[in-house]
């Protein structure tokens, strides 16, 4: 796990700890509009459930970031990086909650700062990452940071009762 705080323009990446599972973030997470494209609507989400995500990233090589605004310090999403160090991949997640600050750019801000991190200071030689192709507004942030579509799984998941495809982005 970073120590360090990850710092943009606008906002910066620093560990997520027990003290952000406040009640906004577990709103967040209950909310389906927030995880209208995330496998993790299908799940009902406390502070318990919160504090056991939390531990898995224990003692690992995994990020689990606070998405922090540098005015305020304000938490407004977080980062997933699952980090295989024995393959020099990691695959990324981003989550932006606060939905007022939806299409502010915040979160290519947030995927370009993590992007550049796991590349040049953990040194790994892949970042991966998926999205539901209805996504538009994730899959625009993959290509806007130069991720490439590597893959797509035809119709793998349910939303709205309509089959998507699962696109697969990678970044070397």
């Amino acid at each position: 796990m970073t120590s360090t705080a990850i710092t943009g323009e606008r906002l910066y990446l620093c560990p997520f700890t027990e003290s952000d599972i406040t009640a906004d973030y577990i709103r967040w997470l209950n909310d389906p509009e927030v995880l209208r494209f995330s496998n993790q609507r299908f799940r009902h989400h406390d502070e318990e459930s919160c504090l056991a995500y939390l531990r898995t990233f224990a003692d690992s090589d995994n990020l689990f970031l606070a998405i922090r605004l540098c005015d305020d310090k304000r938490l407004i999403g977080t980062m997933t990086a699952y980090v295989s160090s024995q393959h020099g991949t990691a695959d990324m997640g981003l989550l932006i909650g606060e939905r007022g600050l939806w299409g502010q750019g915040f979160g290519l801000e947030a995927w370009n700062l993590l992007l550049d991190y796991l590349l040049r200071n953990r040194k790994l030689r892949k970042i991966t990452a998926g999205t539901l192709r209805c996504n538009v507004g994730m899959a625009r942030i993959m290509e806007r940071s130069g991720m490439r579509l590597e893959a797509v799984r035809s119709q793998q998941e349910m939303v709205d009762g309509e089959p998507q495809d699962v696109r697969y982005y990678a970044k070397f």
